[in-house]
């Protein structure tokens, strides 16, 4: 899966948006298809005085008032080596924090190189911040998959199978029983960071749910705004399989298997669809487990260490240490 990037001129509109970060393009337009491929700012205190192996390429880099005031405490010549030595390697963009100006030397190295310099009124800390959330969310690996998400007593649930195997049935008994809808047949999940995944819901079906025989139908209608959310963090897989006489199933959940998204590992649950067995009680007490398993509260492993050392001691009093025979005249 190719990973995502965003252009600088991309950049320049979502921060218009709910960042409000008000970028203002200075110089370098030419440059505006440039790609920013990290999600990860960088300041160039270092690589202004001369170490510029720590400018990594694909990286927005942030001049704040140290920079810029360090810029113009340089000559022209000296000024003028630098600003080519940086714009010279492979950075995206040059964005200038707290509103300060832009010395003409670096407007003209930014259209040299065709490197866009841009400018926001916010202060340098905040500004990185915002543009960090900007980047994370614009850059974030995405994959459209066939399940329901489900919100369960906080816990992130993403239920899938065979399409007909009763995902839906099962999300709309447990939005009955309370708990809230995420996503349903179609799920957005994304990667957050190394090891956050995020499913959310497609704009086209978001608070909706089909069933066979009723149709599409709108859950926030039906049920109120509290019954779905927008977005949950995945913490729990549950895989409905239809049941095959054939096979060995885990009976005391030791086993704990994982489903890799994106090369993140959670937690796997693997659940046969038999004629009655009510799918919502068992993934709510799944999830209710999980949440023990989490901290620290594992009843399969407690019940089997109990039984073992039960055994144990058993054997221990049936096989007692035989007493020394004592001597005698015969």
């Amino acid at each position: 899966m190719a990973e995502p990037v965003l252009t600088v001129a991309g950049l320049v509109d979502r921060g218009s948006g709910p960042a409000s970060l008000s970028l203002e393009l200075l110089s370098g337009a030419r440059g505006l298809e440039r790609r920013i491929v990290s999600p990860y700012i960088q300041k160039t205190g270092l690589a202004l005085a001369g170490f510029h192996e720590y400018l990594r390429p694909g990286r927005i880099v942030v001049f704040g008032e140290s920079e810029v005031r360090y810029l113009e405490s340089l000559t022209h010549d000296a000024r003028v080596a630098v600003l080519h030595t940086t714009f010279s390697h492979d950075i995206p963009c040059v964005l200038i924090t707290g509103g300060w100006d832009a010395h003409e030397d670096l407007r003209s190295a930014a259209d040299h190189h065709q490197v866009p310099l841009l400018r926001t009124s916010v202060s340098t800390p905040v500004a990185i911040s915002r543009i960090s959330a900007l980047l994370d969310d614009a850059l974030a690996v995405r994959e459209i998959i066939h399940g329901v998400l489900m919100d369960v007593l906080g816990l992130g649930v993403l239920i899938i199978g065979d399409s007909g195997i009763g995902k839906s049935e099962c999300a709309l008994d447990l939005v009955v029983r309370g708990h809230r809808l995420v996503a349903d047949d179609t799920v957005q999940i994304r990667r957050r960071g190394d090891s956050v995944i995020l499913g959310a819901c497609p704009e086209p079906t978001r608070f909706h749910m089909e069933l066979r025989g009723l149709g599409i139908i709108n859950i926030r209608d039906l049920f109120g705004v509290a019954a779905t959310r927008a977005a949950k963090r995945v913490e729990l897989v549950v895989q409905l399989e239809r049941w095959d006489v054939h096979r060995e199933y885990d009976r005391l959940g030791l086993d704990e298997n994982v489903y890799e998204l994106f090369g993140v590992k959670v937690p796997l649950i693997c659940m046969p669809v038999a004629p009655g067995r009510n799918l919502s009680t068992l993934v709510e007490v799944a999830a209710r487990n999980q949440l023990l398993r989490s901290r620290g509260l594992n009843a399969a492993r407690d019940f089997v260490n109990r039984l073992e050392q039960q055994l144990q001691d058993e054997e221990s009093e049936s096989d007692p240490e035989e007493e020394p025979r004592s001597g005698g005249s015969r």
